[in-house]
């Protein structure tokens, strides 16, 4: 029987434990995350272990709600982070199975040198032992980055940022080797859908010194602010959107749903339509001539608890995936307009779109990835289905790596572990039944987890 987290955590054979052995120590490359960079600047302690394990964290907020825990015990302001990791403790044994209750005890292990079980009879021990090592240097956020062996890491950020704390951690001295790059993510001016869409072209407006009244207004406003991503090292964009809307769109139908919106008119939904899919070929464009990678995440379903969202705002654990959403059709006009042009990693939150991912990945080459399994997939379960898939249907070698997708700089090592003992595991399992030589397996895993993503991004 395998000890849990043992050093045969998920790896069901001698050549997956050999393969794991070849990538365990390789650097991290992070090419999607939602990194504080304000907190890797300060570089200050942090205070507990509900800061660097829950406060950020809504795959735990989620778990926690099912279990019964009140909100003022989740992201409530009335009580202290004390009697928050405390209510954690008490329902912890009961998410076990979930990927969560692995990630959490990777941490403890790795990074805290605790290996205790996370319950109520523990919680106070974890707590004490966690508040005092926290309190030394090496657990500042920009020694964690080096021990957890981060080269690069893409944080994703808005147009409108002015990317202060990452210009002052490239010029601190003494800062970590760690590249810590921002990601272009203009998903605010595509939703023309939001209500509070007109006030941001008014931010837009006033980064770029101008007023914005036309579709070619907001076309070249967001291009001074891609260029500005650029000169500061930017290697990607990033696109959330429910529907990958990439159909043929004239500029003039464009401006006429922009100055509609802009008035605080309503849109029907052939007009938002068509205005994602000309803002959707405008950053093509822009990423085209950068040669920057342009990723895709399909398929999320935003606040779809009203009362949550009410309650709390977005990005809070009231998202859920839906398989009917179209993805063949509508993102047919985009990767056929930059063909050979353009670098594209398409995510899926739910899984029954990695077939048509993996087709469409197949029949465009080497221009068009898939990303790893993103969201509610990021477990053992939905990486083995997916890599299995992917390397049976496209090719591992093309693989666009893994991404940590993390709110919480504390688990980018513990999620990067469990998806190259999945792929050693998978690649093991192929050797151990003659599909693939052993010499060559270990190189795969080795491109796929480091070398294949370096240069596909650019790194």
């Amino acid at each position: 029987m395998t000890t849990f987290l043992g050093d045969d955590y998920l790896l069901t054979s001698g050549t997956g434990k050999k393969i794991f052995d070849a990538i365990k120590n390789l650097p991290i490359l992070d090419a999607h995350n939602h990194a504080n960079v304000k907190e890797i600047v300060e570089n200050k302690n942090y205070t507990d272990i509900w800061q660097v394990e829950a406060a950020t964290d809504h795959y735990v907020w989620e778990l926690m709600r099912k279990r019964g825990v009140p909100e003022r015990l989740i992201t409530g302001d009335a009580t202290t982070n004390e009697e928050k990791w405390m209510a954690l403790a008490s329902v912890f044994e009961y998410i076990a199975g979930n990927p969560t209750y692995e990630w959490i005890h990777l941490d403890l292990q790795r990074r805290f040198g605790i290996t205790e079980l996370v319950n109520q009879g523990s919680a106070r021990r974890i707590w004490d032992v966690a508040k005092e090592r926290l309190s030394r240097p090496e657990m500042r956020p920009q020694a964690l980055l080096a021990a957890m062996g981060v080269e690069v890491m893409c944080s994703t950020d808005d147009p409108a940022d002015a990317l202060g704390h990452h210009e002052a951690l490239a010029r601190a001295a003494g800062a970590p080797r760690v590249r810590v790059l921002p990601t272009w993510r203009p998903d605010k001016s595509m939703n023309v859908f939001k209500k509070d869409f007109p006030d941001y072209v008014e931010m837009l407006a006033a980064r770029v010194g101008r007023p914005i009244t036309d579709i070619g207004g907001l076309v070249s406003a967001l291009q001074e602010t891609h260029d500005y991503f650029e000169a500061r090292g930017c290697k990607a964009s990033d696109h959330g959107i429910q529907v990958p809307f990439g159909y043929d769109v004239p500029a003039g139908r464009a401006d006429e749903v922009f100055k509609k919106r802009l008035t605080g008119n309503d849109l029907d939904p052939a007009e938002t339509r068509d205005y994602i899919s000309y803002m959707m070929h405008q950053f093509a464009a822009m990423n085209s001539k950068s040669g920057w990678v342009m990723q895709i995440h399909v398929g999320a379903v935003r606040d779809y608890r009203d009362s949550l969202f009410e309650e709390l705002g977005p990005d809070t654990g009231g998202d859920i995936c839906d398989p009917s959403i179209p993805v063949v059709e509508p993102v047919k006009a985009l990767l056929n307009a930059f063909d050979g042009k353009l670098k594209v990693v398409l995510f899926s939150l739910d899984p029954v779109h990695w077939p048509a991912m993996a087709t469409i990945a197949r029949a465009f080459g080497k221009d068009v990835s898939l990303g790893s399994a993103w969201w509610f997939n990021d477990s053992p379960v939905g990486m083995r289905r997916q890599l299995e898939y992917v390397g049976s249907v496209d090719l591992l070698a093309n693989f666009a790596g893994m991404v940590t997708d993390s709110r919480k700089l504390m688990s980018y090592g513990s999620r990067t572990e469990m998806f190259r003992r999945v792929l050693a595991d998978v690649l093991g399992a192929m050797v151990e039944k003659g599909q693939l030589p052993e010499a060559l397996a270990a190189k795969l895993a080795r491109h796929a987890c480091y070398e294949g993503p370096k240069a596909l991004f650019g790194f």
